[in-house]
């Protein structure tokens, strides 16, 4: 992994909210170390202790020894906390109010590697907070081929906080008194293999009304069985089969990093990440109202279902529509105080852990709703599920710019001009329906009966335009999708 000085380009792998690359190319262990370095620099931390940590993958090792060469080299302490997910760093910088770092590239193929920094508290590190200055000054000493040693290096420590986090998520939801579960757990290989037998099961604290049904937990950063990203549904099927062949209640499927969860009920079916995020945000608007807070506020991306801010309206709380990603919808959630909030990607937020998403406490939540009642979970969520959705759709296009404006000719012509946004579309199988457009994330266009709607955003990590759509029936629902898709994967 030696590289010469100045050869990489850290704009390659420095995205919005995280850092991700190809291990080798655009990340290696110069790289890392002078991350770590330009980290303690721009965050102010010499004299102050920087958490590290990394999931499975095989160059996770050697990168948290790097970061922390570097860190140190600058002055700051480091506490290295081994093989952790995500969530756990989270934790670890809210309960030691310290900066940190875990090394992850999540849901991508193996031979990605990155980082996802938080400040003390767990505030996030993102292109807005810091993320770029540190690019840059990390670009700094690369390019200058050495690190300044500080006047005093740092030390570093080490420390298992595994079952200290198990014990802090047992003690936001109890699970102790629900009925007996079959729970069926896909960790694909990834953290959740080490952190669900700590938090669910008994290896780190009493044992609960569970009975895990284990799925691919050997911790392997290749992946032998399938892609840690169960927001491509080929990569839930193993679940689903194992669901149903156990007669399990429920089935819960973790990204590599474990700060997601999807969730398929006892038919195998999925259940979708808005349908989680309403009946979490019913369970958490009750508890704050029994608080004392009189209006609840739930933050939710714009790519949720309708039903999550209508259900939040029901229930007397205020719901709050930011973009997607998870530093701006933590900030949001610090902004106004939310009690907790949700993503269409199964990221859920919570303000009982530092305004951070965390897949297992979303997953604990949902456990304590199915097991307090006796229905199956298909019942219990089918208030949750009005509208039909198409799922997230990618679409590789050369010019993103170009599908949006084609797009837009056809269903709000006024905007595609330059005009206010309010239309009627021209696209012959929707001819004359008034539509609105908002460019809040991406372009949504909707119906401006509220019949139907859908958002086209470019990846702010990956080389893709997303499609997102809902409609009141599956008819509806599909013919927009096809339509749309037709019009972005057209030759021009």
């Amino acid at each position: 992994m030696t590289t010469a000085p100045g050869a990489i380009d850290l704009h390659d792998s420095f995205k919005a909210y995280d850092v991700r690359g190809i291990v080798g190319e655009t990340i290696t262990a110069e790289t890392v170390r002078a991350v770590g370095a330009a980290f303690v620099d721009v965050l102010g931390l010499a004299g102050q202790t920087v958490l590290v940590g990394g999931d499975m993958r095989p160059s996770s090792p050697e990168f948290m020894t790097a970061f922390a060469e570097g860190a140190t080299r600058r002055g700051a302490d480091v506490l290295r906390l081994g093989l952790i997910s995500t969530d756990m760093l989270y934790y670890a910088a809210g309960v030691q109010d310290a900066a940190g770092v875990v090394f992850t590239a999540s849901h991508n193929p193996a031979e990605y590697n990155g980082m996802k920094m938080a400040q003390a508290g767990a505030v996030p590190v993102s292109s807005d907070t810091g993320l770029y200055e540190i690019r840059d000054a990390a670009q700094a000493y690369l390019d200058a081929g050495e690190i300044p040693a500080a006047g005093e290096p740092g030390a570093v420590e080490e420390r298992d906080i595994l079952p200290a986090y198990a014990e802090y998520l047992r003690s936001l939801v109890d699970l102790s008194g629900i009925r007996l579960l079959k729970v069926v757990v896909d960790a694909g290989n990834g953290m959740a293999g080490k952190t669900t037998p700590a938090v669910l099961g008994d290896a780190a604290l009493e044992a609960l009304p569970l009975t895990i049904e284990p799925l691919y937990f050997e911790l392997d950063g290749t992946f032998p069985n399938h892609p840690a990203n169960p927001l491509e549904s080929e990569n839930l099927r193993d679940l689903q089969a194992a669901v149903r062949e156990h007669g399990a209640d429920i089935g819960l499927a973790f990204d590599g990093d474990a700060d997601r969860c999807f969730v398929i009920d006892e038919r195998g079916e999925p259940v979708s990440p808005s349908a989680v995020t309403a009946l979490v945000a019913r369970r958490e608007i009750a508890r704050a109202k029994a608080d004392g807070d009189d209006v609840p506020v739930v933050i939710h991306n714009l790519i949720t279902s309708r039903a999550v801010p209508e259900l939040v309206a029901a229930d007397g709380g205020r719901a709050v529509e930011t973009r997607v990603g998870h530093s701006f919808i933590k900030a949001v959630m610090a902004e106004e105080g939310a009690v907790f909030g949700g993503e269409h990607s199964a990221h859920y937020y919570f303000r009982d852990f530092f305004n951070a998403d965390t897949g297992m406490l979303a997953a604990m939540h949902v456990l304590a709703a199915l097991g307090g009642q006796e229905q199956p979970l298909s019942e219990l969520t089918e208030e949750y599920e009005p509208y039909f959705a198409s799922g997230e759709i990618n679409s590789q296009v050369a010019d993103k710019d170009a599908a949006v404006a084609a797009v837009l000719s056809q269903f709000a012509p006024e905007a595609a001009a330059g005009g206010t946004g309010a239309a009627s579309a021209a696209h012959e199988d929707f001819a004359g329906v008034a539509t609105t457009v908002q460019r809040m994330d991406g372009t949504t266009v909707a119906a401006a009966d509220g019949s139907w709607w859908f958002n086209l955003r470019p990846s702010n990590t990956e080389p893709f335009l997303r499609y997102n759509g809902e409609a009141r029936t599956p008819e509806t629902m599909a013919a927009i999708r096809d339509a749309v898709l037709a019009i972005v994967r057209a030759e021009r």
